[in-house]
């Protein structure tokens, strides 16, 4: 097993798998299985309709609404579902209301990016199964039930702590207002409410004298009342709070070490958001367990685990990534107000479990002592004199949202944790599967069979798939938009998948090219040109009904598509030049002109082009282009001949001369509106261009690999390439050059990510004249060390640098680029 691997499995150990959670249906809460049956297949967009399997188990942590999960499939076909419902019998008054939980979810889910799963369905008819209850998606990943971490490394510790700080800080920064939840709660005087309301919960759990009331508990509202800060009746602090945020209380990765889901929002609202940090600091100061009879004291007591953040360093995260004040003026109440809270669901919990309907049966017969004890604590907190320093800690040096320094030194771009793994994971893949292939593939591309696809490409992206390096160029934000154009499309909850990991520009270009060593792989990874560069048109530019037409199948896998903008019989260098007409027609457009370079259309599975005409040639010069999608089956669609290029016609891939005659597509087929060609084609080149420049880094290390080996292994005049002094020269130059290349992309991609594609212009065209010109150096030095091997088809080297040279044409030549590069640098000189 690679390092890697064990570090997975390790991590995966590390906390409770979300799936192993789960025991038998406690009798008090069984309901009617069939009835649910019927209705989520009624109401859950792609649920089974008559499995073969169908079984409920119910989640034994926490304490509040009953959660259980369901298994429902036919054979090897198996769905999980998470359905969260309210406990049977009497209830307290505005307790589990589990119509806010989804509520909630619903917004979250869909408007930001706070790490919560998709909800369904909300049923409120106690008709199906005896009460309220909403159906969301299973997350599979771990759960720490204890906050020390115990079996956890020291730096994963300070990781998962960090996390839970930066989930926190996003929920604490979703814009309630912008996502449909500013009529969730009242913002200001949150505090008085809330203490209010937990006490008359109090007093409605012991009423009758089950359980008996303490009567510390009216000393400890008594102060609180009078204690309240000021920045609570100004809503000062004001936004939605979570109400119950503890590190058990989020879902991390499988194996990464981040947040992917926040749980139980039963009693979210909107209100004071130093009370939900506050009750996230609860284990620093006591330590409650169910399955223990007593509280004990917190961390900062009993001492901090190895790698596990202080109290003080864990609020400084919270308070970096908000840009909010350090807290310690009000801390104290805050901290007595969570305990007292915390006291009074307590009891609440005791009650039930004395009706015998707690949801966590058994486990909830101490929660009576501890409720008590909660109180005890929470009034010996307010009798100490100092509870946080007055001034937050030094801040510590460590990684930002993109980097983590894994190895000595402090290089500027080094790859996270994540990136490494997924680094690793081609690079083991491009070695056992794609490598021992390349051979295989270019064989039938110059055989008679050669625009026909090798079966074994199909079993190799299932396999990407499986291992999960499918579409890992989707940035974060062109994926959360997808979705929310998703959000109406049946079956929806099967897409996730597709979109990536969710990485930057900069993380994805560590990987871009390690499939830059073949010119097989990008497209076994669903990344090859010009596919990425047109599923981000659709993602950033298409509507719902594009998206799901076209964009699904391309992210499935399931087609391929081309691009067609540059004409034979103009400048297309220019894009301004082209001529291809697209005029409208009633409900239709109507296309005519020819179009060649359209790469990927001679591919038997294209099925869609994103063309690039002109709707309207009188108006201003860069208005009067637009884009339109177009169905390659459309009658009048000509494919004349395959272009090759340097002899090469990338056979099943192909580069295409197209005429278009009277061509008819549906009018809803235009991207973004007419005259905003220029406008699309702008945002699509940045990242394409860039994938381009990151995969020429991988053809050159390929290069600089293989002329090593060669030079290792063949003498010339008595001695072995490799002794002889100008060759060690060349290649300590060429390696040099390398380096400095990469580090202008990995920079390039940098500024993509911080500062978009307008601003990073000057820079992505430095990059795109660097890198084929390096890639050529190398491959060309390579192939003259293999000598006629090089030139021929033995070797990879003459199909990669033919790639890289054209790679100076084919996105734009040298002199536009260096064109931008020097103008910008004239502007920046006329500014001194």
């Amino acid at each position: 097993m690679r390092g890697s691997e064990r570090e997975r499995e390790t991590a995966k150990n590390m906390g409770s798998n979300t799936g192993d959670l789960v025991t038998r249906v406690q009798s008090a809460h069984l309901f009617d299985h069939d009835a649910l049956l019927r209705y989520a297949a009624d109401n859950v967009s792609g649920f089974p309709t008559n499995p073969s399997q169908f079984t409920i188990s119910q989640f034994g942590h926490g304490q509040s609404n009953p959660t259980f999960l369901i298994a429902v499939g036919s054979g090897s076909s198996l769905k999980r579902y998470v359905l969260r419902k309210k406990p049977p019998g009497k209830l307290l008054q505005s307790a589990h209301a589990v119509e806010r939980e989804f509520q909630v979810l619903k917004a979250l889910g869909e408007h930001t990016q706070v790490p919560v799963p998709k909800v369904f369905c909300l049923c409120t008819d106690p008709t199906v199964i005896g009460t309220a209850f909403y159906i969301m998606e299973f997350m599979e990943g771990r759960i720490f039930i204890d906050p020390k971490l115990h079996n956890v490394a020291p730096g994963r510790r300070t990781a998962i702590y960090r996390a839970a700080a930066k989930a926190l800080a996003s929920l604490h920064s979703a814009d309630v207002d912008a996502i449909g939840l500013d009529k969730y709660g009242r913002r200001a005087n949150y505090c008085q409410r809330q203490i209010d309301r937990w006490f008359k919960q109090y007093l409605a759990s012991t009423s009758e004298g089950k359980p008996v009331r303490n009567p510390k508990m009216f000393e400890l509202v008594d102060w609180l009342r009078k204690s309240i800060p000021a920045e609570d009746s100004t809503g000062a602090t004001s936004g939605l709070v979570h109400g119950d945020f503890r590190i058990d209380n989020l879902v991390f990765h499988p194996y990464e070490d981040r947040v992917i889901g926040i749980l139980d929002w039963e009693l979210s609202t909107l209100g004071n958001q130093m009370c939900d940090l506050a009750y996230s600091c609860m284990h620093y100061i006591v330590n409650v367990q169910l399955d223990k009879e007593h509280v004990s004291e917190g961390l900062e007591t009993t001492g901090l685990p190895d790698g596990i953040l202080s109290m003080p360093e864990f609020l400084l995260e919270y308070c970096s990534a908000l840009g909010k004040p350090w807290p310690a003026a009000n801390w104290k109440f805050y901290v007595a107000f969570s305990m007292f809270r915390a006291a009074s669901i307590y009891t609440g919990v005791y009650n039930r479990w004395l009706m015998g309907n707690a949801s966590a049966g058994e486990r909830a017969r101490n929660t009576g002592v501890q409720a008590n004890e909660l109180v005890e604590c929470a009034l010996g907190y307010i009798a100490r004199e100092n509870v946080l320093p007055a001034h937050p800690p030094p801040v510590k040096r460590h990684e930002g949202p993109s980097y983590e320094s894994l190895v000595d030194g402090t290089g500027r771009f080094v790859p996270n944790r994540k990136v490494l793994e997924l680094r690793e994971k081609l690079i083991k893949f491009m070695e056992t599967h794609i490598y021992p292939m390349e051979k295989e593939f270019a064989k039938l591309a110059q055989s008679n069979l050669r625009w026909t696809v090798h079966p074994e490409e199909e079993r190799l992206k299932e396999e990407a798939k499986r291992q999960g390096l499918w579409n890992l160029f989707i940035p974060v934000d062109s994926a959360a938009r997808a979705r929310r154009e998703l959000a109406a499309i049946e079956n929806k909850q099967s897409f996730d998948q597709l979109f990536g990991e969710g990485l930057t520009n900069l993380e994805y270009g560590y990987l871009c090219e390690i499939m830059g060593r073949s010119v097989w792989a990008p497209q076994v990874f669903n990344c090859g040109a010009p596919d990425t560069g047109n599923m981000e048109v659709i993602l950033r530019y298409g509507n719902k009904e594009q998206i799901a037409e076209w964009l699904i199948p391309l992210l499935e896998g399931k087609i391929r598509s081309g691009f067609a903008m540059t004409e034979p019989q103009v400048a297309s260098s220019d894009a301004t030049n082209i001529e291809c007409s697209i005029k409208r027609q009633g409900d239709s457009y109507i296309i005519n002109g020819t179009k060649w370079w359209t790469s990927g259309a001679m591919d038997p599975r294209c099925r869609v082009l994103i063309l690039m005409g002109k709707t309207d040639f009188n108006a201003p010069k860069h208005k009067q282009q637009s884009m339109i999608l177009v169905d390659m089956r459309t009658p009048g669609i000509h494919v004349k001949r395959p272009l090759t290029v340097f002899g090469f016609d990338d056979a099943p891939h192909g580069h295409a001369e197209i005429s278009f005659e009277n061509v008819i597509v549906p009018a809803k087929n235009i991207l973004l509106g007419e005259g905003r060609g220029f406008e699309i084609a702008q945002g699509r080149l940045g990242p394409g261009r860039l994938h381009h420049c990151m995969r020429l880094i991988g053809a050159a290390e390929r290069g600089m690999e293989l002329m090593a080996k060669r030079a290792l292994s063949r003498k010339t005049f008595g001695m072995f390439i490799a002794q002889h002094g100008s060759f060690v020269s060349d290649l300590a130059k060429l390696r040099v050059e390398l380096e400095g290349t990469r580090l202008l992309v990995l920079e390039a991609a940098d500024h993509l990510d911080k500062f978009g594609n307008k601003k990073a212009r000057g820079i992505l065209a430095m990059a795109k004249v660097a890198a084929p010109n390096m890639a050529l150096k190398v491959l060309d030095t390579a192939i003259q060390v293999h000598g006629a091997a090089g030139v021929c088809s033995d070797t990879v080297l003459a199909h990669l640098w033919a790639t890289a040279r054209t790679l100076r044409i084919a996105d734009g030549p040298d002199e536009v680029h260096l064109g931008t590069i020097g103008k910008l640098e004239l502007q920046r000189a006329s500014k001194l």
